[in-house]
């Protein structure tokens, strides 16, 4: 609206200037004006009386005083009357009346109009008086002034000349109407020019609001046109220079929000920033891992945003409570996380706290699996190392009875050292493997070649232990891998299948050959893999027999470690498929060259 606008205020604000001084310019004047007609008026009828007053006083004959006196009184159409006494009065008045007469009985009855014959004063009175008009006594405003003058006989006279007000008041009113007129003119004139004035001059201030509100809306190339230069143009100037600043500001502060998001973002750890009243204001990915794991824990809509652990929220009143640096350690759906938690400032209170999460999983197995390996390779050598002990102090006890019990002895003692390298072997070979110091040494080998020569070794043991071993190949052609690796990857698996295997079962091996690699499957129909031991058998010394007893089928449990750990060396891929009693199969994915 128009009222509301600086328009509208400064166009309301100069009219109503304008119109007051117009208003008190007026009223002045109207009042001088009729204030100076007044005064004419009885200026006219004091000069006119004085000069009946010399005619009466200076001249002889009466009768051509009052001629003449009746002469000026209807040059100047005024009325007039004369009296000498109570019972001689005249009126000089020659011209047919047409206006109001007054009556002389007036000039006796009123005390002020009286005083002048009495008293010999000056009167000049304005008041309502009765006069004859037309036959009928009326009422009319007058103003009379009257004059004493010295009569022949040493009496004293009254001159009494008088007019009556309403012509007056009609040349009065007729400026009035003229300074009302120009009043009027002066306001419209006013209106206009101050409608003109405060809309040349809110025109700039217009701009500017259309700017701010693109600027508003993050359009900061909207620019304001300098017109002037004087205030408003300097305005102009200084609204552009804003703007051009804000989007410089913008643009640097959506810079370092994204590279802030970008790091955020691309962190291992997750970070979570709360107010004071613990609301989350920023988080990343892992942290919104962390919660939404902490939610389907507690069975909650991961929507649901205002609900925490209770051990952060404890967390977080200690932080603030305490203005330190607090950590905790919480397990959530089967994993670890620390969080460190540091309170935020304000100048000089606190203001919230920034949360760091630490997925410390990894770290907890890998501390774990470094106590469990410490354990499993004193518990592998100890059975060694105690049979090597006790059949060797048989031997210089001399306890054996005979030299077959000697060399019986003496086969045990080169059986378990012969076990003892080959775990420090695989041992070491492993550790090769995860550290990525073994390299590779990889030819080119005819696939059919190659697996029939790995197969063949197995054949004699097969027959001894009166399983079916079988090779199906659908490959050709050559491949590029490390041929001593893999037949170590084969040897292992076609090993643990013919001992996993009992007599008249099947161990079968197939070679397929595709666009991206060879794969190869392993499979037999002995005892299998209990479903929970299936996540763990490519562990270092891991083993479904929890007794780890020691029979013909024992083992180190660091075969299936080291075969992954070398086929993954060859950008390739391990993964078994068991069910208990049924049997087993390994399936290998091996790409068709593989680089040094």
């Amino acid at each position: 609206m128009i009222w509301r606008s600086v328009v509208g205020k400064l166009w309301v604000t100069i009219l109503l200037l304008v119109s007051v001084v117009l208003f008190i310019l007026t009223v002045m004047l109207t009042q001088f004006v009729g204030r100076y007609y007044d005064n004419q008026a009885e200026e006219q009828l004091t000069k006119l009386t004085h000069k009946m007053v010399e005619l009466l006083e200076d001249y002889n004959s009466k009768e051509e005083a009052l001629r003449i006196s009746s002469e000026l009184v209807d040059a100047y159409s005024l009325n007039a009357m004369i009296i000498m006494n109570k019972n001689e009065h005249y009126s000089p008045t020659s011209r047919k009346q047409e206006e109001a007469d007054l009556p002389v009985s007036v000039f006796f009855k009123n005390k002020s109009l009286a005083s002048v014959y009495q008293n010999g004063k000056k009167v000049v009175k304005k008041g309502d008086f009765p006069v004859m008009s037309k036959g009928k006594e009326i009422h009319n405003r007058l103003l009379i002034v009257g004059l004493p003058f010295k009569m022949e006989n040493g009496k004293t006279g009254a001159v009494y000349v008088y007019q009556s007000l309403e012509n007056i008041a009609e040349s009065t009113n007729y400026t009035k109407r003229l300074i009302f007129l120009s009043a009027g003119i002066a306001i419209i004139l006013t209106t206009i020019f101050a409608f003109f004035l405060s809309s040349r001059v809110t025109a700039p201030l217009r701009k500017m609001r259309e700017a701010a509100s693109h600027m508003a809306r993050g359009e900061f190339d909207m620019k304001v046109p300098m017109l002037t230069h004087d205030e408003i143009g300097e305005l102009a100037m200084a609204f552009n220079r804003m703007g051009r600043q804000l989007k410089n500001f913008i643009t640097a502060l959506n810079q370092e929000k994204e590279q802030l998001s970008g790091i955020l973002s691309s962190m291992a750890d997750g970070v979570i920033t709360f107010d004071r009243r613990m609301s989350i204001l920023v988080s990343n990915p892992p942290a919104q891992r962390f919660l939404q794991a902490w939610y389907y824990e507690q069975g909650m809509d991961k929507d649901k945003k205002e609900a925490l652990p209770s051990e952060l929220t404890e967390l977080f009143q200690n932080v603030v409570t305490s203005e330190k640096e607090q950590y905790i350690e919480i397990d959530i759906q089967g994993r670890s996380w620390v969080v460190v938690m540091t309170p935020l400032y304000n100048q000089s209170f606190v203001r919230g706290a920034v949360a760091v999460l630490r997925d410390m999983t990894e770290e907890r197995q890998m501390e774990k699996l470094n106590k469990d390996f410490i354990a499993n390779v004193s518990h592998e050598l100890r059975t060694p190392i105690s049979m090597l002990q006790g059949y060797s102090e048989a031997i210089v006890d001399d306890v054996a009875g005979s030299r077959e019990e000697e060399k019986e002895i003496v086969k045990i003692i080169h059986d378990e050292s012969l076990r003892m390298g080959r775990l420090v072997n695989e041992l070491l070979d492993l550790a090769r493997l995860e550290a990525g110091q073994m390299k590779l040494r990889p030819a080119t080998v005819s696939v059919n070649e190659f697996f029939e020569r790995v197969v063949r070794k197995f054949y004699g043991i097969a027959r001894e232990r009166d399983i079916e071993l079988t090779l199906n190949l659908k490959a050709d052609g050559t491949a590029r891998f490390d041929p001593d690796r893999i037949e170590q990857v084969l040897t292992n698996l076609i090993d643990n299948a013919l001992r996993h295997t009992a007599s008249n079962g099947k161990v079968a091996i197939l070679v397929e050959r595709f666009k991206q690699g060879l794969k190869i499957e392993v499979t037999d129909n002995g005892s299998g893999i209990a479903e929970e031991d299936l996540p763990f058998v490519f562990e270092r010394f891991y083993k479904a027999d929890k007794a780890r007893t020691r029979g013909k089928k024992g083992g180190t449990g660091l075969g299936l470690a080291i075969a992954k750990n070398i086929v993954v060396t060859h950008n390739g891929s391990i993964s078994v498929h068991s069910k208990l009693n049924e049997g087993t199969t390994f399936s290998i994915f091996l790409p068709l060259s593989v680089e040094e």
